[in-house]
């Protein structure tokens, strides 16, 4: 007996609408209930074999199997056009929005989708909204984490982010999926390794502050062998000491317990006293540091703790991947009225195509032998992303084989700047 799935709500051409979308899925007429749904699948199939000499109603038949799949799926989906109005919505964006398609449709992006990182830092009108960067890069940009909908029913979903080319312009097709649930068990993995972290943080420093202690003579004196092995121990402590401050970074960011406190900063003591910190490594090293400050750049808007976090990462990394006679500079010039871009130049070995993709991953590790000669924990660039991010920049590089990489990030620039430039 053949079994008739969907009445057909469009023709072929028609365009699409959500309330053809909403109304295309009705209830099967004289379907078994004990049969599957895999069964009514072959069965549609079947008839999409048998009818394929009919090529108008195997149009047809896909429009309706199109139009079904995305009024059913648990994913938000909506499409803007290339000045960030919303052009059409399936009926799971309008739950994750709160709102019904009606409202929704010719709105702009930030009145209704509101996208905020994973901090709760809206990123409408910064150069980290996704559809900004999509609309820049003209790629694809997939798994992003954000929050979107209204402050008073926001969810965390995953995001893809896509751009296609049509006759009327750019459109962005915009998928996000729901991943509350997934978050709530990351949740109580992130608590027990942040409390595991926490409780090895007091053990270590206290067993680097009694290595000092013998360092400095203060338990009596000591011999030039002994001195000298108490300093590998005292190194390899602080490296733990690193690495759990590191990760007790990550999983309180992961909990939202992550924030910035931003003020106008001068950029040149900020980078100074980076430098200054990392010249016995660079000695050590035997690599030049230099610095390049434009002159119309004074202070930016940044977390000045954090900011010498990320350019302390990029500069360490810089450092331990130059060979001796290199240099590593640290450049800063104006990006546009709102940001300024930083950028950590090396002369150093270069990345290897292989790893490129997976810089910015957590614990990424590469099998290159110089990567695994120089060691590390993958930890470092990560970080350093995160921090950019909610200070509202991006971050990216440009690397060449034996020629050298360059890490470059945007940053906000300080009010008064922002506003002479405005006038400008």
């Amino acid at each position: 007996m053949r079994k008739r799935l969907h009445k057909q709500a469009v023709t072929a051409g028609k365009k699409y609408s959500p309330g053809a979308l909403r109304s295309s899925v009705v209830e099967g007429e004289g379907i078994d209930k004990e049969q599957d749904t895999s069964t009514s699948a072959r069965l549609a199939l079947s008839e999409h074999v048998h009818q394929s000499d009919h090529p108008e109603q195997d149009t047809s038949r896909r429009y309706r199997y199109l139009e079904t799949i995305l009024s059913t799926t648990p994913d938000a989906m909506f499409a803007l056009d290339e000045h960030f109005q919303i052009l059409e919505v399936n009926a799971a964006a309008e739950r994750a929005l709160g709102q019904p398609s009606q409202n929704l449709i010719g709105r702009h992006c930030a009145e209704s989708v509101r996208c905020h990182n994973l901090n709760r830092m809206q990123l409408c009108g910064t150069s980290s909204c996704p559809l900004t960067r999509v609309k820049q890069e003209q790629q694809a940009l997939p798994n992003e984490e954000l929050i979107i909908g209204p402050e008073y029913a926001s969810c965390e979903v995953s995001t893809s982010v896509t751009p296609l080319h049509t006759e009327e312009g750019l459109c962005v097709i915009f998928t996000a999926r729901d991943m509350s649930a997934l978050k709530v068990a990351n949740r109580v993995r992130s608590n027990f390794v942040s409390m595991v972290s926490h409780e090895l943080r007091t053990p270590l420093n206290s067993v680097h502050g009694f290595i000092d202690l013998l360092l400095q003579g203060h338990m009596g004196a000591l011999t030039e062998e002994q001195h000298t092995y108490l300093g590998y121990t005292q190194e390899g402590v602080q490296q733990l000491i690193s690495i759990v401050e590191d990760i007790l970074f990550m999983t309180r960011s992961d909990l939202g317990q992550f924030e910035i406190k931003q003020q106008e900063v001068p950029i040149r003591g900020l980078v100074r006293q980076v430098i200054n910190n990392l010249q016995p490594q660079a000695r050590k090293a035997e690599v030049v540091l230099h610095q390049n400050i434009a002159a119309s750049i004074s202070s930016l808007f940044i977390d000045p703790q954090r900011m010498k976090q990320v350019l302390n990462n990029l500069l360490a990394n810089a450092i331990k991947f130059t060979p001796p006679g290199g240099t590593v500079t640290v450049r800063v010039q104006p990006y546009n009225e709102h940001f300024a871009m930083i950028s950590v130049i090396d002369t150093g070995y270069g990345i290897p195509s292989e790893d490129r993709p997976h810089i910015f991953e957590r614990f990424y590790q590469s099998n290159h032998s110089q990567q695994s000669r120089m060691g590390g924990y993958g930890l470092g660039l990560s970080i350093a992303k995160l921090i950019v991010e909610q200070h509202g920049g991006t971050i990216s590089f440009d690397t060449a084989l034996d020629k050298g990489t360059t890490f470059y990030f945007t940053t906000p620039l300080d009010q008064e700047y922002q506003k002479e430039e405005h006038k400008a």
